[in-house]
């Protein structure tokens, strides 16, 4: 979407035309909840950019489908990605902090309750017992069956359909009390109805699929799954090689999908694959047995030891053609990336339970566990070990907290959702090695212990619904895809129509073309520089709070202008800039969630919870400087600790765990 030669060239084009420069910009702000339908049958700006860049036919191509699919995705929501909190803070001079904390999530009805209050009951007996797993280690049927019985699978099922229509903000917190019992029973509640069928036939089912398929997966008839990854075919959804071709009123389905979690003979998945050599998605009832046009593949691996994740192999399987779902407009790829950002959120959520249960053990252990006489509670590496555990926690919470509000808002959730989704599985990946492994020490490695047992488990979100630095990238090309149409793309334009990769201001043909163009991103720059960024809708906050609040907004204020500087350099070439987004990226995400998290612990307002937001905040901003920590750092990190340790983190009052002790 980049395209444009030295800033230089820009200016001198400008004076040359004796063009007058204002400081004040008229370019129009998107407003909150306009959309804009993608052209049906128009080439993406980024397929022709990519083009330009020298990129090949079938990369420009691919791009162009995912762009393309993008957008579709957006008009489907109330309000799009150019109306989001994140998107507006960074490019519009007012920060809306108003959209940056979440309004109260509403009380659950008395039957979503019930349905809470069973599933946690049931999963907390069977763990007591030992019965949770079946002889294969693997979640027991009789286990799965009890929490349909309960309702838990259909949590996110319209009411018309069996289930309970949960709000994400009732669902996420949910998420994370199950996950502080069994990790993998919460993710796959996450995996059927955020990633899994669910959300493909309750967002593009029409009336007859929903009524034949949801009460199947509200009640646990049909446990689900997304068969999305093939073995050539990861990040690069465009590559799916699976086709299915019409045969009378079936279609027939060959290929192979990989790493397909939570499927299995007898249950639902919505399958990805190419109809007419375009991505298309169909629910299939998979058959009871393997048979000749069926085969399940299995593999060894290490995560999600617990729940199944197979290989489909597809020869010739029929399905019928009446299961396939329409996305309006779009088509296969719209449907896959729409229950993504749910899918992120759960896993935020998740992460934050298993946090807690990392607390939880670290706790006793320390009570326990004495060096030279005294226990190592007592000691500053544990009390910072227990402080920060804390401060991840609440900025965990806080993101699930918002995000959730934001999508039953009716918002589409991409940029937030995808700070959520880095952000947990990145400090869930810290806490287990740098906090839990650490405190524990060699005992950690024992069998039985949570981290020895578990350590793929809790670095596997890294990977999944998104590596991180491949999110960054994506999240990059969300927030500077407005600006590079609104202000290169009619460069782009320009060049394509003349027939060149570059100007050549030394032609007044060329000169000519460019002046309003150059002029208008001349007009946005001088902007920029003279433009401060105020708040509104800023709350009183406690203690330290507000300052960090402050450093977020003002920390943002630069990013305009660094993104916009890195698009002038680098042109087309930004997309092969892989590290440079990446990091541009991770900063504007950690100055929103020091934003978040600060907000969010000033609503919560209790002592341990503000003091273990203004940690979290803190660590974030000396990553972000770079600077050593303060002596105050930690004295506030080590008294946090010991509020911990003695019984003030009320996040996790209640949530005893198996003894931890190992009599040995």
């Amino acid at each position: 979407m980049l395209a444009l030669s030295l800033k230089s060239l820009i200016l001198s084009c400008c004076l040359r035309k004796g063009l007058r420069m204002s400081v004040k910009t008229d370019i129009p702000q998107k407003k909150p909840g306009a959309t804009e339908a993608p052209q049906p049958n128009g080439t993406s700006f980024a397929e022709t950019a990519m083009r330009l860049s020298g990129k090949s036919d079938l990369e420009a191509r691919s791009i162009g489908a995912v762009d393309t699919a993008d957008d579709q995705v957006d008009v489907l929501f109330k309000h799009s990605t150019t109306a989001s909190p994140a998107h507006r803070i960074v490019w519009e001079n007012v920060a809306p902090l108003e959209l940056f904390r979440a309004k109260e999530a509403p009380a659950p009805s008395d039957s979503c309750k019930k349905v809470m209050e069973k599933s946690v009951e049931l999963v907390r007996r069977h763990r007591d017992a030992g019965t949770v797993f079946d002889e294969n280690r693997k979640i027991s049927k009789s286990v799965l069956k009890e929490l349909g019985d309960a309702g838990y699978w259909g949590m996110l099922v319209d009411k018309n359909y069996g289930g309970q229509g949960a709000p994400l903000q009732i669902f996420g917190p949910f998420l994370t009390q199950m996950a502080t019992l069994d990790a993998t029973i919460s993710g796959l509640a996450s995996v059927h109805g955020c990633i899994g069928a669910v959300d493909p036939v309750n967002t593009f089912g029409n009336e007859e699929q929903k009524r034949e398929f949801l009460p199947k997966l509200a009640s646990g008839e049909r446990l689900s799954a997304f068969a999305l990854t093939e073995p050539a075919a990861g990040s690069d959804l465009t590559s799916i090689k699976t086709e299915a071709k019409l045969d009378g009123d079936h279609y027939v389905v060959t290929g192979e999908k990989l790493f397909i979690t939570n499927a299995q003979c007898g249950r639902m998945i919505g399958l990805v694959c190419k109809i007419d050599k375009k991505p298309a998605v169909l629910i299939v009832d998979l058959p009871e047995q393997e048979n000749e046009q069926f085969q399940i593949k299995k593999y060894g691996l290490y995560a999600l030891k617990h729940a199944y994740n197979v290989g489909l192999v597809f020869n010739g399987l029929r399905v019928p053609a009446k299961n396939r779902l329409q996305a309006g407009r779009g088509d296969g790829l719209t449907i896959a990336y729409h229950g993504l950002n749910y899918g992120r959120v759960s896993l935020c959520a998740g992460a934050a339970g298993n946090m807690r249960m990392m607390l939880n053990d670290m706790l006793p252990w320390s009570n326990f566990r004495k060096t030279y006489g005294q226990p190592i509670i007592k000691r500053e590496l544990v009390q910072r070990r227990c402080g920060s555990m804390a401060g991840y926690i609440v900025a965990c919470d806080a993101l699930v907290d918002w995000c959730a509000w934001l999508m039953d808002e009716g918002y589409r959730g991409e940029m937030e959702c995808t700070i959520a989704k880095i952000f947990g599985s990145e400090r869930q990946k810290n806490a287990a090695i740098e906090l839990y492994m650490k405190t524990h020490g060699g005992r950690s490695f024992m069998h039985g212990h949570p981290l020895g047992d578990n350590v793929h488990e809790f670095l596997a979100p890294c990977i999944y619904e998104g590596e991180g630095e491949m999110l960054c990238m994506a999240f990059f090309k969300s927030l500077v895809k407005e600006h590079g149409k609104k202000f290169f793309e009619p460069v782009g334009q320009v060049l394509s129509k003349l027939g060149v990769s570059a100007p050549n201001f030394a032609n007044p043909k060329h000169l000519m073309a460019f002046a309003g163009p150059g002029m208008n991103i001349k007009k946005w720059e001088m902007s920029q520089r003279f433009a401060g960024k105020s708040s509104s809708g800023l709350p009183e906050l406690p203690g330290r709070l507000r300052e960090y609040v402050n450093y977020g907004v003002h920390g943002l204020q630069r990013g305009p202008l660094e993104i916009h500087n890195a698009m002038m350099k680098y042109q087309l070439k930004l997309a092969d800039r892989q590290l440079k987004m990446s990091e541009l990226s991770q900063r504007i995400q950690d100055y929103i969630t020091i934003i978040v998290t600060a907000l969010y612990a000033g609503k919560k307002g209790d002592e341990c919870t503000v003091a273990a937001g203004e940690i979290a905040c803190e660590e974030m901003r000396l990553k972000l400087t770079g600077e050593r920590p303060s002596d105050s750092y930690y004295k506030r990190v080590c008294k946090l600790g010991d509020m911990v340790a003695d019984g003030g983190f009320k996040q996790i009052a209640g949530q005893a765990t198996a003894d931890i002790l190992y009599k040995y």
